[in-house]
C-alpha cells in the first residue's frame, strides 16, 4: 500500500503551512475542537512532523494568534486616515474603508479570528485582539482630530474615533457573515449615506 508523501518543505514555509492549517481548523471547530493530529492531517504530515516546529498544541494555537493578530494590525495601519486636502474628507474617509474591507474580504480566516472570536478562544487572543484595539483607536483619535481642526466645531476626537471603528467593525462582521448579502459595494453605498448626512462635512 502505498502513501502519499507531503512535498519536501523549507522549515519556514512548514511551519507556515502547519499554522495556516491550524488557522483553518480553529475557524471550522473553534479552538476546543483542535489537535496536533487534525493539524497533521490536515496539512497532509505525520505528528512527529508537527513536533519539529512546536513543542505542543498550545504553541501551535500561540503562534496562530500572534501570527493573524500581527497581519490584522499590519493591514489596518495600511488603511489609516491620511491628511486630507480642503472639501474631501468624506472621499478620504470612503477610502480608507474601502481599503479595509477589501483587506478583510481578501484575508478572511485573519479577520474572522479577530471579529468574530470562535468558541474557546483563549485569554490570549482576547488580549491581543483589545492591544491591537487601542493601538489603532489611538491613531484614528490622531488622525480625526488633525482632519476636523478648524472645522468650526470642538469635535469629541475619541468618541468620534470610538464610533468610527465600531461601525467599519460592524461592516466588516456583515461582510465575513454573509458576503454576498453585505458585498463591498452596499456597504460602502451605505457609509456613502451617512457620511452625505454631515457627520464628516461639518461646516470649516
Amino acid at each position: 500500500m502505498s502513501h502519499t508523501r507531503a512535498p519536501r518543505m523549507s522549515a519556514a514555509a512548514r511551519r507556515a503551512q502547519l499554522l495556516d492549517a491550524a488557522t483553518r481548523l480553529v475557524g471550522e471547530r473553534g479552538f476546543h475542537g483542535v489537535s496536533i493530529e487534525s493539524i497533521a492531517r490536515s496539512a497532509g504530515v505525520t505528528r512527529a512532523s508537527v513536533y519539529q516546529h512546536f513543542p505542543d498544541l498550545h504553541a501551535v494555537l500561540e503562534a496562530v494568534i500572534e501570527r493573524e493578530t500581527s497581519r490584522a494590525l499590519a493591514q489596518v495601519s495600511q488603511t489609516a486616515l491620511p491628511e486630507p486636502s480642503d472639501g474631501d474628507r468624506s472621499a478620504v474617509m470612503l477610502e480608507s474603508l474601502r481599503a479595509y474591507l477589501l483587506a478583510v474580504q481578501n484575508q478572511p480566516s485573519t479577520w474572522r479570528l479577530i471579529l468574530i472570536p470562535p468558541e474557546g478562544a483563549p485569554k490570549a487572543l482576547h488580549e491581543s485582539i483589545a492591544n491591537g484595539r487601542e493601538t489603532v483607536l489611538d491613531a484614528l483619535t490622531l488622525a480625526v482630530g488633525s482632519a476636523l481642526t478648524g472645522s468650526g466645531v470642538a469635535p469629541d476626537a475619541e468618541l468620534t474615533a470610538r464610533v468610527l471603528s465600531a461601525i467599519s467593525d460592524e461592516y466588516a462582521r456583515l461582510l465575513l457573515t454573509d458576503p454576498r448579502r453585505f458585498p463591498p459595494e452596499r456597504l460602502l453605498e451605505h457609509a456613502r449615506w451617512l457620511l452625505s448626512l454631515g457627520v464628516a462635512n461639518a461646516p470649516r
